[in-house]
């Protein structure tokens, strides 16, 4: 059955706003091991009917219908309340506006990447998520705490995929359910390129901003990230080593293809067949979905291969959560709008299910609630660019083995301009792997950390 998109929901672009706003932004006083200057928002004092106005922001596109469509689930069921949902460029207006304390939202969507940055500017909603903190993916718990304090409503989880092209593969001989770890897929490329020897298969980043969200979600795979629990810088450590000296393998032995995500090159080699791997975020499925020509029907996903045999099969590229900041008017309302929406089963099948805008079904993402990733209960349908694959099934298997234990530090986006710089730079053979975990760290703490 068909999943279509009746409009191409770009997350390259999400993103990249994200990393502007985290450049531009003045909000960077919340580094982990900080404090949260946001008051409680308790449990106990949520109102039983609820009753009242709030208004609530989300992005502008195709999201923001399918949210409409959901707040109108929460209307119909609390009539009394009245949601004046606007459609913004959040990430341009909300730091702003959280500043200067005028028109300021009751709740918005948000990235997860600048979260730690506002953080001083929201309620701290960790009475109210208490009760449902077991069923939370550890690694959207960890996203959404700052200082032990929970300052948003989890969302989405993007778990990291494997996409292949199913066709070159079975013409190489191939077996994709053989690909348990990265040195198999090294193998598989070499058998690729033996087979079509025009062939460079597996995808290297040539964007610096994705390049470095992706690295991320190869270091969370082995449990890393960029900096503790406590904020120390941890970039030069094992796992972005062996991320980098796996990626400059591929580079130096002639298996990658060096393009930006979804540019002419990229989706040109894709469609050509000479670029036949791309471990990526599940919301890749956008590209066979809406992107690619000569390629549709013919990818597939599995999970990742594990760095080492045994070890998880999955990371994390991106992601949002609902925010409910400090001076809104009707904090208690926008609570109770995003706890319909996150930890309903009414709220998230709304979102994530058929609907006017996704026929079937939002396939970008999956939920990080736990209770609604039932693999046998799929929210989206199977998807004919994919030949027809239950990317659910493939997805909510992924999104169970992300670790946990992941933080994002303040100045994420700004290190864009050292560590994502650096990583062009191996790419194109001109920084060693150690050279530049130890440039960029040396580069992040002197110009976005400081003395400590």
């Amino acid at each position: 059955m068909t999943t279509q998109l009746s409009h191409p929901l770009s997350r390259r672009t999400l993103f990249r706003g994200a990393g502007a706003a985290l450049v531009a932004g003045g909000l960077g006083a919340c580094a982990p091991g900080n404090t949260t200057g946001g008051d409680p928002l308790p449990s106990s004092s949520a109102t039983e009917p609820p009753s009242g106005e709030i208004t609530i922001w989300d992005r502008t596109g195709d999201l923001y219908k399918v949210f409409d469509k959901a707040i109108a689930s929460f209307t119909a069921k609390y009539p009394q309340v009245k949601v004046n949902h606007v459609a913004v460029d959040i990430n341009a207006k909300l730091p702003a506006t959280l500043i200067s304390g005028a028109g300021v939202p009751d709740g918005a969507f948000y990235d997860d990447a600048l979260l730690t940055g506002v953080a001083p500017h929201l309620h701290d909603l960790s009475q109210l998520i208490e009760q449902y903190k077991s069923d939370i993916a550890p690694y959207k718990l960890g996203v959404v705490t700052v200082d032990g304090k929970v300052v948003a409503v989890p969302w989405d989880l993007d778990p990291g995929l494997l996409f292949y092209r199913e066709d070159i593969v079975a013409q190489a001989g191939v077996d994709p359910t053989k690909l348990a770890t990265y040195d198999d897929l090294l193998g598989a490329a070499r058998t690729v390129q033996q087979r079509f020897p025009q062939a460079r298969p597996i995808h290297l980043e040539n964007d610096q901003f994705l390049a470095q969200l992706w690295i991320d979600m190869f270091a969370n795979q082995q449990g890393g990230a960029m900096v503790d629990a406590q904020g120390k810088l941890t970039l030069d450590s094992d796992p972005y080593r062996t991320t980098l000296t796996w990626l400059d393998t591929v580079r130096s032995q002639g298996l990658g293809t060096l393009a930006k995500y979804t540019q002419p090159t990229d989706l040109q080699t894709q469609d050509n067949g000479t670029q036949v791997f791309v471990p990526w975020a599940q919301w890749f499925v956008f590209a066979p979905q809406q992107l690619l020509k000569a390629s549709k029907g013919k990818w597939r996903a599995t999970a990742l291969p594990a760095w080492q045999a045994g070890g998880a099969r999955a990371g994390v590229m991106g992601g949002s959560s609902f925010v409910i900041p400090a001076k809104a008017k009707n904090p208690e309302l926008a609570w109770r709008l995003y706890e319909h929406l996150v930890f309903s089963k009414e709220g998230y099948t709304t979102v994530y299910g058929q609907n006017d805008v996704y026929p079937g079904g939002l396939n970008t993402s999956i939920p990080s609630y736990l209770p609604a990733l039932d693999p046998d209960q799929p929210l989206f349908k199977t998807i004919d660019a994919l030949g027809g694959q239950d990317l659910w099934k493939v997805a909510v298997e992924a999104g169970k083995q992300v670790p946990g234990g992941y933080t994002i530090p303040t100045w994420w986006g700004k290190a864009v301009d050292y560590f994502g710089v650096n990583v062009q730079k191996m790419l194109a053979g001109r920084m060693s792997p150690d050279e530049v975990l130890k440039t960029s760290a040396s580069q992040i703490q002197k110009n976005l950390m400081g003395p400590n």
